[in-house]
C-alpha cells in the first residue's frame, strides 16, 4: 500500500489535472472534478528510480509496457509536460550519462547511433524529402511534404542566394536541401555529415540526378572545416548544433568563421531552450545520446566574437509540434511493419520520443530558432525581411 499510494502522489505532484491509478491491487482517483485519463502499473516503479530522473522512470516503465494510458499518449503527456519543472532529478546519479565526451570520435558514434539505424526506417515516416526537421507550414492545410518544402524555401530566401553562389550544409542529411539550392538558383553546394547512411544516400542522389558538377557531400567532421581550404558565400546549419554539445559552441563557430567569406551570409537553425540545461535524461540515454539543447541566449552571445552580426532571429516553435505529430501520424502507420524488424519496445521508445517531444515544443519546454548572421556588416541586403 504504502509504495502505491507514493506512486499516486508523486505523479499528482506533476499532473496539474484529475486522473486515475490502476495497480494490480489498487484503484485510486486523484486530483479534482472527472478524470481526464487513466495510468495502469502492472508493476511498480522503484521510488528510488522516480528521484533519480522523473522521466528517465517513466520512459523506462513505458518501454518495458509496465506504465500504460488509456487516452492518446500525445494528449496525456500535453496535459502534464509543462510542468517539467516539478520533475525530479539528481545531477549525481545522471554524471555520466549527461557529461559525455566531447571529442570527435565520440560524438561520430553518437551522431550515427541515432542516423544510421537505416534509411529504410526513416523512409518509412519521414516525407519524400527524407527531411529530419522542423517543417514550415505556410498554410494551415500544409501536408507535411509541402511544409518540408517549404522549410527549405524560406531558408534559401533567408540566405538571399544567386547564381554561382557557393553553399555549405553542415550536417546536411539525406541532401535535399543543397538539391533544391543547386536546381533553384545555380549555386554549388558542399555537404558534410557524420552519418554513413547518409552519405551514401546523398551520393546516389547527386549521381543518378546528374547533379557532380554542382554538388558534393563528404563524411567530414565541423572540426576539419577550417583547415578544409574551403571558402563559401553562404553557409546552413540545420538541426545539427545540437550535437555539438556545450562547450564546443566556440569551436563550431570558429570553423563557420573560418569558411565564410567576409560579408557572407550564416543560417543557422536549431531546437533551443529558454535556459541552459543538460538535457532531459530519457532524450540523451535512449533517442539523441550526447545530445544538448542550446539556450538562445548562450548561442546570441558568442556570436560578436567571431565578427557574426545577427540580422534576423525568428521562433518556429509550433511548426515543430505540428511536424512532430505528421511523422508520428506516419511512424503509428507503419507500427507493424517497424515492430517486425526492430521489436515492440523500440517502437514504444520510440512513439514515446515523438509524442513527448511533440508536447514539449507545445508547451514551451523547448522552441525552434532560426539565427541569421552576417560575417562582418553586409550593406548589400534588402532592408525588410522578405514575406
Amino acid at each position: 500500500m504504502r509504495g502505491k499510494n507514493y506512486i499516486g502522489r508523486y505523479l499528482q505532484e506533476m499532473i496539474p489535472v484529475a486522473f486515475e491509478l490502476e495497480t494490480a491491487n489498487e484503484f485510486q482517483m486523484f486530483g479534482t472534478g472527472p478524470a481526464q485519463f487513466k495510468v495502469k502499473l502492472k508493476e511498480e516503479i522503484p521510488r528510488r528510480e522516480l528521484l533519480r530522473s522523473t522521466s528517465l522512470a517513466l520512459g523506462e516503465a513505458y518501454i518495458r509496457g509496465d506504465l500504460e494510458v488509456d487516452q492518446d499518449l500525445y494528449e496525456v503527456l500535453d496535459m502534464f509536460m509543462g510542468q517539467i519543472e516539478h520533475f525530479h532529478l539528481s545531477p549525481a546519479a545522471l554524471r555520466g550519462l549527461r557529461h559525455t565526451c566531447l571529442g570527435a570520435k565520440n560524438q561520430k558514434e553518437e551522431v550515427c547511433s541515432h542516423y544510421d539505424i537505416g534509411n529504410d526506417f526513416y523512409r518509412l515516416w519521414l516525407d519524400e524529402t527524407m527531411s529530419y526537421s522542423c517543417g514550415y507550414f505556410k498554410n494551415s492545410g500544409d501536408t507535411l511534404f509541402e511544409a518540408q518544402v517549404g522549410k527549405v524555401d524560406y531558408i534559401l530566401q533567408k540566405l538571399h542566394l544567386e547564381m554561382g553562389m557557393t553553399l555549405l550544409d553542415i550536417g546536411c542529411g539525406w541532401g535535399f536541401l543543397l538539391m533544391r539550392a543547386a536546381k533553384r538558383y545555380g549555386v554549388k553546394g558542399v555537404g558534410i555529415t557524420l552519418s554513413e547512411e547518409q552519405y551514401q544516400y546523398f551520393s546516389r542522389e547527386i549521381k543518378d540526378q546528374h547533379m557532380e558538377d554542382f554538388l558534393e557531400v563528404r563524411k567530414m567532421d565541423y572540426r576539419e572545416l577550417e583547415k578544409s581550404g574551403l571558402v563559401f558565400d553562404r553557409v546552413v546549419s540545420v538541426g545539427m548544433v545540437e550535437h555539438v554539445g556545450r562547450g564546443n559552441y566556440e569551436q563550431f563557430l570558429e570553423n563557420v568563421e573560418k569558411v565564410l567569406r567576409p560579408g557572407g551570409l550564416f543560417l543557422l537553425h536549431f531546437i533551443s531552450s529558454l535556459r541552459e540545461s543538460e538535457g532531459d535524461p530519457f532524450i540523451r540515454k535512449y533517442i539523441f545520446p550526447g545530445g544538448v539543447i542550446p539556450s538562445l541566449r548562450e548561442i546570441i552571445e558568442l556570436l560578436p566574437e567571431y565578427d557574426f552580426y545577427t540580422l534576423d532571429v525568428e521562433s518556429l516553435r509550433r511548426h515543430y509540434t505540428k511536424t512532430l505529430l505528421c511523422w508520428r501520424e506516419n511512424f503509428l502507420k507503419h507500427k507493424k511493419e517497424i515492430t517486425e524488424k526492430q521489436g515492440e519496445e523500440f517502437v514504444r521508445m520510440w512513439e514515446l520520443y515523438l509524442a513527448s517531444c511533440a508536447a514539449a515544443f507545445h508547451n514551451g519546454v523547448v522552441d525552434l530558432h532560426q539565427i541569421l548572421v552576417s560575417r562582418g556588416v553586409n550593406n548589400d541586403l534588402p532592408m525588410a525581411r522578405r514575406g
